[in-house]
């Protein structure tokens, strides 16, 4: 019997735990429109629930390795799970009417950067057990692509639950998103239940321990430091820069449509940049296709995770991702087809016109769809014992999301043009396709990787 057979229960708790991370973390954004509103935030401002969320993998992403490694993946997990409750109830803290709106403001970020810090852990246990209880390689790349799978379908459900609870967002509260708050915290507590009363074997530890006991001669004496670390591996290292600028491609390229397409046509100021002039509402329901196509690629990639490797996944993938983002660049935007949105609260199509190149972005949703969980795959194999904190360094550069993305807004500043701001994603997906052909080899095998 494999071992991917004998721990189903923890596959199935992992799954879940991976579709939970994308519920409460794409609560973020339906919870700007709220912001905005109820608050009197500005834009900027309004998205003040996205940053404590990616400063919070900066603070707690090796903080999270460490733990993960003292007191393995269970108890990280129903650590993260009891911090996770604790956001999720001060965010509908934010939401009392008498609660003052200064400090409500102030009280939505604390819950904001609180459940960061449980989905950074969450992560942190997550994607390594999968990639374990797969046996690493090609069947822990295909459990992650799966766990993808649960990851997209739940932030497409936050989107439709969000849209018909916010209603008019000119008078939407954050009372008004009381019962997808209270359903997460409910998820939570669930979870925290499950996982409490279900037993997880964790075969990196326990393997660890066998070998630990083979080779007691070889054992670090107390208080010697052992001279190498995640770090010392070549391949970790490109790898955790390559989800760096991964977060810049996934975020980068549909936060950019919505940007081009709303821009007016003739700027106010001639430094600004151009764009279609199209209505808000209608591009929104366009760019969410871009995550519907991320769920319909990760449902791919696990179907053929277990028979393709990361290496061959991520080759194509960065491959295909560079013709289409070249393609959305350049190609005339006096060529146009025919777009389906869907309205997630009404669950309705609507269709809208739009350069094809605006199509052919839309589309680099299928090929990021595969890229975490590959890039994760290659970045840790091989790395033994050095994998829980390797995983907790892994998280951390989730923040490149909010780095890279600013640096396309100042390309697009810079030379007025948002189509041009495209080179920004374009230079990551030259640097993943680097990665995957030659970076992801592992040139120091020399290293020992058990106690």
């Amino acid at each position: 019997m494999s071992n991917q057979t004998k721990q189903w229960g923890a596959i199935i708790v992992m799954i879940a735990l991976f579709a939970m991370i994308a519920f409460v973390t794409n609560l973020c954004s339906p919870m700007a429109v709220i912001v905005k509103n109820q608050f009197g935030a500005s834009n900027l401002q309004s998205q003040i629930g996205n940053y404590g969320n990616f400063i919070a993998y900066l603070v707690m992403g090796i903080p999270a390795g460490m733990l993960l490694k003292k007191v393995g993946y269970k108890r990280t997990a129903l650590i993260a799970l009891v911090v996770g409750i604790v956001g999720i109830f001060v965010q509908w803290m934010s939401g009392w009417e008498s609660m003052p709106a200064g400090a409500a403001f102030g009280v939505y970020l604390v819950g904001a950067f609180i459940g960061g810090l449980c989905m950074c852990m969450l992560n942190t246990v997550v994607n390594p057990m999968l990639n374990i209880l797969g046996g690493g390689g090609n069947k822990g790349n295909q459990l992650i692509q799966i766990g993808g799978v649960f990851n997209s379908a739940a932030a497409v459900a936050v989107y439709i639950l969000m849209g018909a609870l916010i209603g008019e967002a000119a008078k939407a509260t954050v009372a008004d998103a009381t019962p997808a708050l209270f359903i997460a915290m409910g998820i939570f507590i669930v979870a925290f239940i499950v996982i409490l009363f279900t037993k997880i074997d964790e075969p990196e530890r326990a393997d660890l321990k066998a070998i630990e006991e083979k080779n007691h001669e070889k054992k670090l004496a107390p208080g010697q430091k052992d001279k190498y670390s995640a770090f010392s591996f070549r391949h970790f290292r490109l790898g955790i820069l390559g989800i760096f600028l991964y977060m810049g491609i996934e975020v980068g390229v549909p936060t950019y449509i919505l940007q081009y397409l709303t821009a007016p046509v003739n700027p106010v100021e001639p430094v600004m940049a151009a764009g279609m002039g199209m209505e808000a509402s209608i591009v929104g329901l366009i760019v969410a296709v871009y995550w519907l196509m991320m769920l319909i690629g990760r449902f791919v990639g696990g179907a053929i995770g277990g028979k393709v490797s990361s290496k061959q996944m991520i080759t194509v993938a960065s491959t295909a991702a560079i013709i289409l983002i070249l393609f959305g660049m350049f190609a005339p935007t006096s060529w146009q087809v025919n777009i389906p949105g869907v309205d997630w609260g009404t669950l309705t199509v609507i269709w809208a016109r739009v350069p094809v190149g605006i199509f052919a972005f839309i589309l680099v949703g299928l090929c990021t769809s595969v890229m975490w969980g590959g890039i994760f795959n290659m970045a840790v194999e091989g790395l033994g014992k050095y994998t829980a904190i390797a995983s907790g360094a892994f998280m951390t550069m989730v923040f490149g999301c909010a780095v890279m993305v600013a640096i396309q807004a100042l390309v697009a500043d810079l030379t007025a043009n948002y189509l041009i701001s495209y080179f920004v994603p374009l230079a990551c997906a030259v640097y993943l396709l680097y990665y995957a052909l030659i970076g992801s080899k592992n040139v120091n095998t020399d290293i020992p990787v058990a106690d």
